[in-house]
């Protein structure tokens, strides 16, 4: 999922079978601050990587991670290897 395009959060928590209220409260928003997000507001920063790390493939929550953290997917591999 790119930062840079608005994310179609209602496709994504309906491909996973998820209602509203699990999708958000998952996250830690709750289900009417989803339902604005589904409806075209833009979410915050925090939140679209929040939905990146739980609901993106593990490569793309691993590389944010890493990002997240300022070290290489390598690097932290590394340190989750230890």
């Amino acid at each position: 999922m790119a930062a840079s395009k608005q994310t179609d959060y209602k496709t994504l928590r309906t491909k996973l079978c998820m209602n509203q209220t699990e999708f958000w409260s998952r996250i830690g928003v709750t289900q009417s601050g989803g339902s604005r997000y589904e409806g075209g507001r833009q979410a915050p920063e925090p939140t679209r990587i929040v939905v990146d790390l739980a609901y993106g493939t593990p490569a793309a929550a691993i590389a944010k991670l890493a990002k997240l953290r300022g070290i290489t997917v390598e690097e932290l591999i590394a340190k989750v290897s230890k």
